[in-house]
């Protein structure tokens, strides 16, 4: 895959995990009932994910070897 590619995988990974933390960061609401969903997993999951795309990526256009 080329660097543009890369380039996009990670800005969607991390508007991913952006979103999973700021969902993750919202305060628990009792009436409605537990959360379901691991959004603090998923942030950390999706920042992994745009990290290492993101260094492919560099490693994809020759700014590192």
């Amino acid at each position: 895959m080329d660097a543009r590619t890369f380039f996009a995988l990670s800005a969607g990974f991390a508007a991913a995990a952006a979103f999973s933390g700021w969902r993750g960061a919202l305060p628990p609401n009792p009436f409605k009932g537990p959360r379901l969903v691991p959004w603090r997993a998923l942030m950390l999951a999706g920042a992994t994910a745009a990290v290492l795309c993101l260094t492919l990526a560099a490693e994809a256009a020759g700014l590192i070897r």
